[in-house]
């Protein structure tokens, strides 16, 4: 039976801001609202959608960087809570966005890296730290050499690798990527994207790999999910979701894909969404999409659709489709 469990299994979990509004007044900001999903042993789910959707919040609110207002998360079928967290650290890591703010510039390659072993007590004396250490950077595409070195002193694409040793110290099993090749050079994010392709076939590392670049995510992903104003709208495996999107959000969103063939790129119909997206302040009662939605009727103001199984792995969440 535990074979058969997922490793991460998230249940309508909630993430609210307060958020003020004039002298007295506080409004809740939903930037994660109701949303579930599952994570098998050495898969990776995309999480994909506009910026400011909540996909960044997704991922560290299941980490318990943010403490989660409601919902559950389960990790290889125990329940994740604030009081239990730090038995899950290491087997649950993030890698950030941005390598430049997520390196301490006073910390030379050496000690980043050590840091998580330091705080795990995984090694018995300083020559099997730096052997460690040595061996993570090798892991990542680095050489020992840079040991000795600050963060400063590396590119953008090297400095995400410093960022992968990092997570990878602790011999985690479940890795939350944030948008890790989003503010790196296109030369550069292909180099990345294969270095967690190998990591996961050497080591058999999950992956949450939250994009807005859908090819990369495609590239990257078993299963996407698809996400709008804090809800997931869509989620299905890598190819039915591209080739097959059914939420009109999701069509709009595959249709903006750019292709690399001109004639093809001529005869694609482009799925231009009216308006803007609502502000999370103030959301849209019902359907969170409906004020874009070429689809909408009556039934999408009155209410929510929740994520129904479509059949083959698919869930989506719409009245009409």
């Amino acid at each position: 039976m535990s074979e058969n469990r997922p490793l991460v299994d998230v249940r309508d979990l909630k993430e609210y801001f307060p958020v003020k509004s004039g002298m007295l007044n506080k409004m809740v900001l939903k930037a994660v609202d109701g949303v579930s999903f599952t994570i098998d042993k050495g898969e990776t789910l995309g999480l994909v959608g506009e910026s400011g959707c909540g996909k960044t919040t997704v991922g560290r609110t299941l980490l318990h960087l943010y403490k989660p207002t409601s919902g559950e998360v389960y990790f290889d079928g125990k329940l994740v809570t604030d009081k239990n967290i730090g038995e899950f650290r290491k087997d649950m890591q993030i890698v950030f966005q941005d390598p430049y703010s997520s390196l301490n510039p006073r910390m030379t390659v050496s000690d980043i890296i050590g840091e998580p072993l330091d705080i795990h007590h995984l090694y018995h004396n300083k020559k099997e730290r730096a052997e460690r250490i040595a061996e993570l950077l090798t892991l990542v595409g680095l050489n020992s050499e840079h040991a000795t070195r600050y963060a400063h002193e590396f590119s953008g694409g090297q400095r995400q690798r410093i960022g992968i040793a990092r997570a990878l110290a602790v011999n985690p099993r479940f890795i939350v990527c944030d948008e890790p090749v989003s503010a790196l050079d296109v030369s550069i994010q292909a180099q990345i994207v294969n270095t967690f392709e190998e990591l996961q076939q050497k080591l058999g590392i999950a992956y949450l790999f939250i994009a807005h670049d859908l090819l990369v995510v495609q590239h990257m992903s078993r299963r996407i999910a698809v996400m709008y104003l804090g809800k997931i709208v869509e989620i299905g495996s890598a190819s039915d979701i591209i080739n097959h999107p059914v939420h009109p959000y999701s069509q709009s969103l595959i249709s903006a894909i750019p292709m690399p063939d001109p004639e093809t790129a001529r005869h694609k119909h482009r799925i231009i969404l009216e308006g803007d997206v609502p502000s999370p302040l103030r959301m849209p009662k019902g359907c969170p999409f409906r004020t874009r939605c070429r689809f909408a009727t009556e039934q999408c103001a009155q209410s929510c659709p929740s994520l129904t199984d479509r059949g083959n792995g698919r869930q989506v969440a719409c009245h009409n489709m």
